[in-house]
């Protein structure tokens, strides 16, 4: 098992109320969808998805008590981090769209800075226009951003799901690339059968290791730190358990 590089935190940006980025004086080599593993000493130990690669950079939202530890933390405090995990998302295609509902948007904008000579549309959906996050970065590097939050509080009232089908009544992609709560991203899978496009999704399961040794991340018989987290179309449709329910730390099934 790897040991964790210790790494100063050297800026600390506020997203929004509830979510921070951590900027670190270091550069990696990094995939969209790839993930780190964040260490708190005699805490605990958890995956974050890459947001920035030059300078390394993750973004976090508070929901628990490894991340309201993180919120605490300033520049000049040190965290531990092994870095990179997983496949991440292939670029492919000269037409894309990409499908974010809340987090999901984190890995889809260090996507979005990647392509290169490609027309990018974006679909960034939240609860609240509180929950936003990334639209000016989004902007520098897509043809067209659509928003849409569930309360109307800013763009369109309605799930990103709704918003691509819409759009796929009058446009045709190469590829479609998701990240957000299963249910979601399996109804864009759906969609995307349905007009036969190639579709890109980054899962979450629960994590111990971040290497495939433990297991405790498998869905049906694929280890998503280390087969994902993000999967292809082909992958997708051979899983029984997707947007059906995960696993607890305990093991015990949840359904969606």
């Amino acid at each position: 098992m790897e040991t964790p590089e210790v790494l100063e935190i050297k800026s600390v940006v506020n997203e929004s109320k509830d979510v921070k980025t951590f900027f670190f004086d270091k550069k990696i080599k990094a995939e969209p969808g790839q993930f780190l593993m964040v260490w708190i000493p005699r805490l605990d130990e958890k995956p974050f998805a890459v947001s920035f690669e030059k300078p390394l950079g993750i973004t976090f939202k508070k929901v628990g008590s490894f991340t309201e530890q993180l919120f605490k933390m300033k520049s000049g405090d040190k965290i531990g981090i092994r870095d990179p995990y997983g496949n991440g998302f292939k670029l492919k295609g000269k037409k894309v769209c990409l499908v974010s509902g809340g987090r999901g948007v984190i890995p889809l904008a260090f996507l979005a800075e990647k392509f290169k000579k490609v027309k990018i549309t974006a679909i960034v959906g939240a609860k609240t226009k509180n929950d936003l996050l990334f639209l000016n970065r989004l902007k520098k590097h897509c043809s067209k951003v659509i928003v849409t939050t569930d309360d109307g509080s800013f763009g369109e009232k309605k799930f990103p799901t709704d918003a691509l089908k819409d759009l796929l009544k009058k446009e045709k992609f190469d590829c479609v690339y998701t990240c957000g709560p299963e249910i979601m991203m399996k109804k864009v899978f759906e969609l995307c059968e349905n007009h036969k496009i190639e579709c890109q999704a980054s899962l979450e399961r629960y994590m111990k290791c971040g290497f495939g040794l433990c297991g405790q991340c498998c869905i049906d018989d694929v280890r998503i730190c280390k087969d994902g987290p993000v999967l292809n179309s082909n992958q997708l449709r051979k899983l029984t358990e997707f947007g059906v329910f995960e696993r607890e730390k305990s093991g015990k099934k949840v359904y969606f």
